[in-house]
């Protein structure tokens, strides 16, 4: 009998949501599935020469602890994201026709210089790649060649007031391109916060792509969130507001279980999650788990951002 991790199981109130999201979905979910089985990948956008052929894999990249960048075909075929879809299979072909431009990001509330950008001028800050480990809540975790720029650059342009304590980030709400937005189990949009210190920090990005291409929709294109010491659902996806806030902000996951997400949701061995034990994870392509590493290894860099902090009690 094959023994399986209770940080494999899906939660409750998801798997009864899931039953009734694929009977709708079945037939696109089926031809998924065929395509993945017979290709190797389900196709991450719509159609095209440049997306018939992905980028080389690894190339022998690896992270600083010397671990090897996840493939392409990982990447981009297993995602959470449930705008779309709770299926993680189901993302890249539910999304393929998600438009990502025009697309604009207002960044304001406690600053002394508001802004919008648009892509192009979002493309303009100079994008560097960072390869960082991904870990995700649910007990699996990948490493991911980013490309992006330090979330600072932005903050930085728009003047923080000495008001701004935290940063609010939102989610593109679209429920005819997002279907997964039907769901009112959730409050959407998305959204998400960081503190100021942990926004200015220099490991904090805004990723643009990975593999050297622009993000595809399933990983949160055309702009997301990453921040590497963090679980996996604190790097917001597809963004389209950033708002500097003096009070911390209710992220879509504190309001749907606030029991078992809190505001910080720093990758912490010693802190399970109330239904499984976050000590060991599953790296993607791996059989063998691996220990899981606290702060998922960015220790040295972001320890001393909670100095005095109980980690326990603010999970």
């Amino acid at each position: 009998m094959i023994k399986i991790s209770p940080s494999e199981i899906t939660p409750e109130h998801i798997y009864l949501r899931r039953r009734e999201f694929m009977k709708g979905i079945g037939a696109l979910t089926l031809g998924a599935l065929v395509l993945a089985a017979c290709r190797g990948q389900a196709t991450p956008t719509a159609l095209s020469d440049a997306n018939l052929f992905p980028p080389p894999e690894a190339n022998g990249k690896k992270d600083e602890l010397g671990n090897p960048v996840n493939s392409y075909t990982d990447i981009t075929t297993y995602n959470n994201f449930y705008e779309f879809a709770t299926d993680k299979t189901s993302v890249a072909m539910l999304s393929q026709n998600f438009v990502t431009s025009p697309w604009q990001v207002k960044v304001g509330g406690l600053v002394n210089n508001p802004k919008t950008y648009d892509l192009d001028q979002l493309l303009k800050f100079e994008q560097q790649e960072r390869i960082y480990r991904l870990r995700c809540v649910e007990g699996w975790s990948m490493v991911i060649p980013w490309q992006g720029f330090p979330l600072s650059t932005i903050l930085k342009e728009v003047e923080p007031t000495s008001e701004a304590k935290f940063v609010r980030f939102e989610t593109l709400y679209d429920p005819t391109q997002m279907p997964g937005q039907k769901d009112q189990y959730f409050a959407w949009p998305y959204v998400e916060g960081l503190r100021m210190d942990e926004a200015m920090q220099d490991l904090t990005i805004l990723a643009t792509g990975l593999y050297g291409k622009s993000l595809p929709p399933q990983d949160g294109a055309p702009i997301r969130l990453v921040v590497p010491w963090k679980y996996g659902f604190k790097s917001i996806k597809s963004i389209v507001k950033i708002d500097l806030v003096d009070t911390m902000p209710t992220s879509l996951w504190m309001a749907a279980a606030p029991n078992e997400y809190g505001f910080y949701a720093n990758v912490n061995p010693q802190v399970p999650h109330p239904r499984w034990s976050q000590a060991t994870e599953r790296r993607i392509g791996e059989f063998q788990r691996r220990d899981t590493l606290m702060f998922n290894g960015y220790e040295q860099e972001v320890a001393s951002l909670y100095t005095g902090m109980d980690l326990k009690a603010n999970f």
